[in-house]
């Protein structure tokens, strides 16, 4: 296991590697293995991309985004603007149905809401408007519409999660229990980092009427 100290560096080294950040501005804490981000940034999409990069590092297990994000005077743009950029943008995606998002801004904060059939969908829709000029946060309210076929198997999310971190990772999925109520899925069990949870949690999203994925899952020590 890394020291703090250890897991400081790596993760002040992951963050200068990063192109889409700068690195110098952000301060990286780290007490009892938990990794904290401070300072400000230039933009919502710098944040995200700093906490991602934190994330990508091994060992990093807790984090805590405490960045601000301070837009530059060319940066800022009013609600109204911000609001009409993202309608349109998402009137161009062709993995959204026609007009499903419901888009409001505040001060610059986004929130998206409305009913869309598959997780992928509300992943895209928050994937395209993080990185417009003057957003300085997205919430992203999106709900799965409730499916009219019958409820997911357990044996099935769970062979589909199996299956692609065997493809996709050094782990067999043995360590992860899956429990299906309804059209709901709990993930429970161990995972080695970020990347196999999110593998895992996109797994169950890409089975057949699942509406809602609940991670319980922990990282192995």
């Amino acid at each position: 296991m890394k020291t703090d100290s250890q897991l400081q560096q790596d993760v002040m080294d992951e963050l200068a590697w990063e192109p889409s950040v700068h690195a110098a501005q952000i301060g990286v804490q780290v007490k009892e293995g938990v990794v904290s981000l401070t300072g400000e940034v230039g933009s919502y999409a710098e944040k995200w991309n700093a906490e991602r990069a934190a994330q990508r590092v091994g060992g990093v297990n807790a984090l805590a985004v405490e960045l601000q994000v301070k837009l530059s005077a060319l940066g800022e743009r009013t609600d109204a603007d911000i609001a009409r950029s993202v309608k349109s943008i998402l009137g161009w995606s062709v993995a959204l149905p026609e007009d499903p998002i419901k888009v409001s801004v505040e001060k610059g904060w986004l929130t998206l809401s409305g009913e869309v059939e598959w997780q992928y969908q509300r992943q895209d829709a928050a994937k395209r408007v993080r990185n417009l000029s003057g957003v300085t946060g997205v919430s992203n309210q999106i709900s799965i519409r409730t499916p009219i076929s019958s409820s997911p198997s357990a044996s099935i999310v769970k062979s589909s999660i199996e299956a692609a971190l065997k493809r996709l990772s050094t782990s067999d999925g043995d360590e992860i229990s899956v429990n299906v109520s309804g059209h709901d899925v709990t993930l429970t069990g161990a995972v080695h980092n970020w990347a196999e949870r999110e593998l895992a949690k996109r797994s169950a999203w890409g089975s057949p009427g699942v509406r809602r994925v609940v991670d319980n899952m922990n990282f192995l020590c």
